[in-house]
């Protein structure tokens, strides 16, 4: 199908700690539109920046854009990925002409998370990103996706051990020193659409709930038996509601 000349681009941002091949079948439903996947820092072979920041990353985003020649566009970023658009939102407002938020939030870590992202960047530096894989695979989907969908499992370890250790290490520094970003979601005069698994016990739902109420112009959908990789466990029904707000929200 050809481009629609109206229709925004679609920007995917990757969630930690893996790179945007996590959104291939996202990328491969959208048609009539130009889609970008750009790599964050260090991911993927990406270049690092020399001081990884949630600003850092949104800069190094928005000049993917600039590479493609694309002035605005609708942002989708998962986790990580939010944390980077709520950056792209503090720099550049008037870039974002929709957003899609999905297994994110606004607020920063805890003293108790934070402590936990130090022994990861110790974990990461003395045994590699297979330990990582390890450690997180589990929390980062339901306990029923992790107990009877075996290849999800796979799919997620595969794409974490695609990444190299000063990738993931730099991508939890970013995430220990993110500002809160709920003041930002008051400026938002977009459509918005906020995803979040029933079952997501790193960004809950309630944390999505707050993110709606903050973007007056936005829904929620809360997709059942499902964990903090929405759009991996559940890719027909991310998909389906991925799409049905493009459609709905003529952006």
């Amino acid at each position: 199908m050809s481009r629609s000349p109206s229709a925004l681009p679609l920007v995917f941002v990757h969630a930690f700690p893996m790179g945007p091949k996590m959104w291939t079948r996202q990328v491969s439903a959208i048609t009539g539109r130009q889609v970008l996947a750009p790599p964050l820092p260090g991911f993927d072979g990406h270049p690092r920046v020399a001081e990884p920041t949630m600003d850092a990353y949104a800069r190094d985003v928005l000049a993917s854009l600039d590479r493609a020649g694309i002035e605005r566009a609708i942002f989708c970023g998962l986790s990580l990925g939010g944390y980077v658009v709520f950056g792209i939102l503090r720099q550049a407002l008037d870039r974002v002409g929709g957003l899609i938020l999905a297994d994110t939030r606004t607020t920063i870590d805890t003293p108790e998370r934070l402590a936990a992202r130090v022994r990861s960047i110790e974990t990461v530096r003395r045994a590699g990103p297979p330990a990582i894989a390890e450690e997180m695979g589990p929390g980062l989907v339901s306990a029923d996706t992790h107990a009877n969908r075996p290849a999800v499992d796979a799919e997620i370890r595969s794409l974490i051990e695609a990444q190299s250790a000063d990738a993931i290490a730099d991508g939890l520094q970013a995430m220990m020193t993110r500002p809160d970003s709920a003041a930002v979601l008051t400026t938002v005069r977009v459509p918005a659409l906020i995803i979040v698994g029933a079952d997501d016990g790193i960004t809950p739902v309630s944390d999505a709930r707050s993110m709606q109420q903050a973007i007056p112009q936005s829904r929620l959908v809360i997709i059942p038996g499902v964990g903090h990789m929405s759009n991996l466990e559940a890719p027909e029904t991310f998909n389906q509601a991925l799409l049905t707000f493009l459609r709905d929200s003529g952006i």
